[in-house]
């Protein structure tokens, strides 16, 4: 189970965060511990009101819990993962909150605690709480039996072509594969040893090296958008510039842009235009299959709790109905009867708990299969549309190339003109 935590303040854009309906098809406010509140946003307010009598500033330790993709786990398997994090890290006993997320066919969990502990009104410490994360991470991965990514095996053996939250998002602006262009960029820089030959090898991809402002080194594609180089190589900046030089001569992000703009024609814009409409138009149909889905799980959802919830009314009254009042109550009581009864209730409330516990589980795991098998058809698309994508984006080099080559001939041509002119 990937494990990802981090000390944090500004618990109402988190609240907000977690409970966002439209970035997630499933959510669920799982627990509230240690709270006068009944929503996350309140109990959040409730934490950060307290730790104004201190001078901590990140009151809260917010964690994800991300089981593989193909797994299934239960509620308790993710409890107990919860109540270990909590021991390991010296959490115990704090305010905290969880919360289930569920899409594209998979379920994830939220854990937040409150690090300010009101006795002392001081914050808990979280010494070296990445490296305990990911001892627990390896643990789970052994109990489980799950399949151990090489980064959690290895430490520092991580994906080279995994990305940051801000580099997704530009992505997602794009409509590209974020990875596609991580891959591109390590494959070319290691396939160079100059500047000159990698600036080359960017070109056959329809990306350009520039001079930025504050970052140093950074990449353009066709469409102006810009990318730390270094960020996206995983590498040092001085580790960049003792390949690439110092950069001074490189033209700078406006220059590029100018220059890109130049050598796009109209045609290849349309060009690039269709192929974006395409891409919409096929994941359309999808992306409406995948709406109508989850508007059905959620009412199934919504028709499931309303029926336990008069199951537990009824049978609630059923066993209250069972404890005799007045003096046949003071007689049960000396007799010892109304203790029996009363723990006869407690196992049968018990049992109800766990039976719907587990109808709520059978019904998000079968919902589950069901949204894994269009998950699939999505992916599908997707990497459809990335093989599309890497054609079209060296179709847009290659022509980049052939507009830049025609230009600097009719450059010459002109140079040569004007010289026997004047001659």
């Amino acid at each position: 189970m990937m494990l990802k935590g981090s000390q944090r303040g500004g618990g109402q854009d988190l609240a907000v965060h977690l409970m966002r309906a439209d970035d997630n098809e499933h959510i669920s406010l799982h627990e509230l511990r240690g709270f006068a509140s009944d929503t996350l946003k309140d109990a959040f307010k409730e934490i950060e009101a307290i730790s104004r009598g201190t001078k901590c500033q990140q009151y809260l330790f917010s964690l994800s819990l991300s089981p593989p993709e193909q797994e299934r786990v239960e509620v308790a398997a993710f409890e107990r993962a919860i109540a270990e994090i909590e021991e390991r890290l010296g959490l115990q006993g704090q305010p905290r909150a969880i919360v289930f997320h569920e899409k594209e066919g998979r379920r994830h969990a939220h854990c937040v605690w409150s690090r300010i502990d009101a006795e002392t009104m001081t914050a808990r410490p979280l010494s070296f709480f990445k490296k305990k994360l990911m001892a627990i991470s390896r643990d789970l991965y052994l109990e489980h039996g799950w399949h151990m990514p090489r980064g959690i095996a290895l430490a520092g053996a991580r994906d080279p072509t995994n990305f940051t939250l801000a580099e997704w998002q530009q992505a997602k602006r794009q409509g590209v594969d974020p990875r596609w262009l991580k891959q591109t960029l390590q494959a070319c820089w290691s396939a160079s040893d100059t500047r000159r030959a990698f600036e080359q090898a960017l070109q056959e991809h329809g990306l350009f090296l520039a001079r930025g402002d504050k970052r140093g080194f950074v990449i353009l594609d066709h469409d102006g958008e810009i990318h730390a180089l270094p960020r996206l190589l995983d590498l040092k900046t001085k580790e960049v510039r003792a390949r690439l030089g110092d950069g001074a001569d490189l033209p700078g992000v406006e220059a590029t842009k100018q220059l890109i703009g130049q050598r796009m024609s109209p045609a290849i814009r349309r060009h690039i235009a269709e192929a974006r409409s395409q891409f919409q138009a096929q994941a359309a149909t999808l992306n409406g299959r995948k709406a109508e889905m989850t508007r059905r799980h959620r009412q199934a959802r919504h028709d499931l709790q309303l029926r336990q919830e008069g199951e537990w009314r009824n049978e609630t009254l059923q066993r209250a109905a069972r404890l005799p009042k007045g003096l046949r109550g003071l007689w049960y009581r000396l007799t010892g009867k109304y203790q029996e009864i009363r723990r006869q209730n407690q196992a049968e409330a018990r049992l109800t708990e766990s039976r719907h516990a587990e109808e709520r589980q059978q019904l998000v795991d079968t919902q589950l299969s069901k949204r894994a098998s269009l998950q699939t058809e999505i992916k599908q698309l997707r990497r459809h549309q990335a093989e599309q994508l890497v054609e079209l984006r060296q179709e847009i080099g290659r022509y980049l190339r052939f507009s830049h080559k025609h230009h600097e001939r009719a450059r010459s041509l002109s140079t040569g003109l004007e010289l026997k002119l004047e001659r």
